[in-house]
This record gives C-alpha cells, structure tokens and sequence, in this order.
C-alpha cells in the first residue's frame, strides 16, 4: 500500500513503526515554543503500549512547552549511499509522568537523558496517530533507479 501515490515510499502499519523506532536511539520532538514550530533532537524509549517516552530536566523549557499539549515525534535511519530507509512519526498527547510507581518502572527502563540532571522527569507522548514509510533500495515506483 502507498502512502502517497506516485512518491515510490512504502507506508509501513503500526506495529512495524513502533518495532523500528526501538532500533534507533535518537529522534526529534516537533512542538510549539513561542508560537512556532521547533524540532528539538532527543533520545528514547518506547513502552509496552507503544508510548514514546522521554526522560529530561524537571526545569527544562521543553518540559514547560509540551506538558498537555500535542505533538509529533520522528525517528529514521537513512542510508544515503543506497537511497534508502524509513521514517515513523508518531502524534499525540505529551504529558509528565506524576504517578510514583510508573516513575519508578521508568526509571528502570528508559535510557538516562544525554543531558543528565538533578530533577529528572518523565514525558510519556500516546501514539494516538502513528505513520511511517520507507524507501527500498533506492528505487521509485515507476522503477526509476534513483542511485544511477
């Protein structure tokens, strides 16, 4: 099935998304910060339930930006010699774990923030729409070879 007809990219289905957002360690956080848009690189975890889960400064201005509010996470892996990978986005709603015992079973298992401090928190974004498509192998639809 394609996602967009005639771009040669392949939509991949949910669980296919959330399994190859589990093979990277870092993507982007897309939010608004003072009325525009802003792309901010972080790393991650994905949970159980397919969550994106984020792990950063309890004072940080993301932390303060996405709090109930919607948003988009990207991830990918590009291979620029071949022409080819894939790309998952997955929108929802970004909230701040307060619950003391999904804290900790957190903390277990999500990797420590690549900017550590002292006051960590816990962003949770709920897969309520998750989207990914990829390119194989450097070739259209129309069978165009795109690394000639």
């Amino acid at each position: 099935m394609l996602m967009y007809p005639n771009d040669g990219f392949h939509e991949l289905g949910r669980q296919e998304c959330l399994r190859r957002l589990t093979k990277v360690p870092v993507g982007r956080i897309v939010y608004t910060r003072q009325a525009l848009p802003a792309v901010l690189p972080v790393n991650f975890h994905v949970n159980g339930e397919g969550a994106v889960v984020l792990r950063t400064s309890a004072a940080s201005e993301l932390v303060r930006a996405i709090d109930g509010a919607v948003v988009a996470f990207e991830a990918d892996d590009v291979d620029a010699v071949r022409h080819s990978g894939w790309s998952v986005v997955v929108t929802g709603a970004a909230v701040v774990v307060t619950d003391p015992a999904e804290h900790a079973g957190l903390a277990r298992t999500v990797p420590p923030s690549w900017v550590p401090s002292p006051q960590e928190v816990f962003v949770r974004i709920e897969p309520e729409l998750v989207t990914g498509r990829e390119l194989v192998g450097g070739r259209t639809l129309y069978g165009v070879d795109l690394t000639a």
